[in-house]
């Protein structure tokens, strides 16, 4: 009787387990859909579109062209992207209503542009002692990092760094230079 119930215990889980396999069902590949171009000879200007309802038009002419030149957002000097400096106060890492605009038209154009990288790198002004300034630096910086992404900035589009005091946009030792050493610099790679 203590065999044939050790053998129970021991089957048991064997039919359990068989019980909740799923059967296999044979299926049957997905249709595939040629979707390669029919071969068409090369010419210098179509004459009918490829597509129906759809119109080819040729690329300007660069010496006739009338329009205005364009400009690289990120060079143009009158707007919000030329800057690319955010300022914070006095032993804080909370972006200011100016500094946001900034960050915000930069999360804008990085998101446009996926192939473009920043590097964020933080700083602090002179005052405070060497491990709290890296510190304080990388927490600017990585407060300009979390409202890029919130604006849908992938992560792997931006790099964080932390020069605390050490690099300082000002040499002196008052406010004003103060002042201008506390920021986040946007480094575009």
């Amino acid at each position: 009787m203590k065999s044939y119930m050790k053998l129970l215990v021991v089957l048991m889980p064997v039919v359990v387990l068989a019980g909740c396999a799923s059967p296999k069902v044979a299926q049957k590949p997905a249709p595939v859909e040629d979707r390669t171009a029919p071969e068409t000879t090369p010419s210098a200007t179509p004459s009918t579109p490829a597509t129906p309802g759809v119109e080819v038009l040729a690329a300007p002419d660069k010496e006739n062209f009338a329009g205005e030149e364009l400009v690289d957002p990120l060079k143009d000097a009158t707007g919000l992207l030329a800057n690319k400096t955010i300022y914070f106060e006095y032993d804080s890492s909370e972006i200011q209503e100016e500094g946001r605009a900034i960050v915000e038209a930069h999360a804008a154009n990085l998101v446009k542009n996926p192939k473009l990288m920043v590097m964020l790198e933080g700083h602090a002004d002179e005052r405070g002692s060497r491990e709290y300034n890296l510190a304080l630096g990388e927490n600017r910086a990585k407060a300009v990092q979390q409202l890029m992404q919130l604006k849908g900035v992938p992560a792997q589009q931006v790099d964080v760094v932390s020069f605390g005091e050490e690099r300082p946009a000002d040499m002196g030792h008052g406010d004003d230079a103060w002042a201008k050493n506390r920021r986040v610099e946007l480094i575009f790679k």
